[in-house]
């Protein structure tokens, strides 16, 4: 997905005869330094670790958003039940009932309904089990993305398009850019403008 169209050029300071092969190119050193497949809103599955008495995670991918006619960009949650350490206050005869139940390891779905979000920060609170016990982990299935491409990344794009038009070794290629060669230049087409207007849609934790 290129994030801006021929329309857009002149709106953004390209000259019409700009070829499709430099905003492509563009778009994906976009991609890759947001480190995710597409700004446009897509579906991850994550696996996430709670910390101990925790009930909240958070996902690595923002905004969180819809995807078509879903009223929520939650599609599943699965968690896993943490066996709580012998001697913990108020846990042992909980601990006892789970086991005989093989809940401790298994992973157990959990009613979207009751789970609270951020679309924006990437929050999730969980509730608790009937039991009364936390989760160690979850796999959470959700989409993200921007169901609009906003004139930020537009610009991004634009801008990246110029640094990469103002490379003697990048221009001196007539036929077509290719987007391995514009990846060797990132360092020099992704300036601070562009990463600034980018930095709100890179993923978290992911390297």
């Amino acid at each position: 997905m290129v994030y801006l169209l021929p329309g857009d050029y002149g709106n953004f300071g390209l000259p019409a005869g700009t070829t499709p092969d430099w905003v492509t190119g563009a778009s994906a050193l976009i991609n890759s330094f947001c480190r995710r497949p597409d700004l446009n809103v897509v579906e991850y599955q994550e696996r996430l670790r709670l910390v101990r008495g925790a009930q909240t995670v958070l996902l690595s991918y923002l905004p969180l958003a819809p995807l078509g006619t879903a009223t929520s960009p939650l599609v599943a949650i699965e968690g896993k039940f943490a066996v709580p350490r012998r001697g913990e206050a108020g846990v042992e005869p909980l601990t006892d009932i789970a086991l005989a139940f093989s809940l401790p390891g298994a992973w157990t779905s959990i009613d979207l309904t009751v789970v609270d979000f951020a679309a924006d920060t990437g929050e999730l609170t969980l509730p608790w089990n009937v039991l009364g016990l936390p989760y160690s982990e979850v796999r959470v299935t959700y989409t993200a993305g921007l169901a609009v491409i906003g004139d930020d990344v537009k610009s991004a794009c634009a801008q990246i398009v110029r640094n990469a038009q103002a490379q003697p070794a990048l221009n001196a290629k007539k036929s077509r850019v290719d987007t391995l060669q514009m990846e060797y230049f990132s360092g020099s087409l992704l300036d601070e403008t562009v990463k600034a207007l980018l930095r709100p849609y890179v993923a978290n934790r992911l390297g």
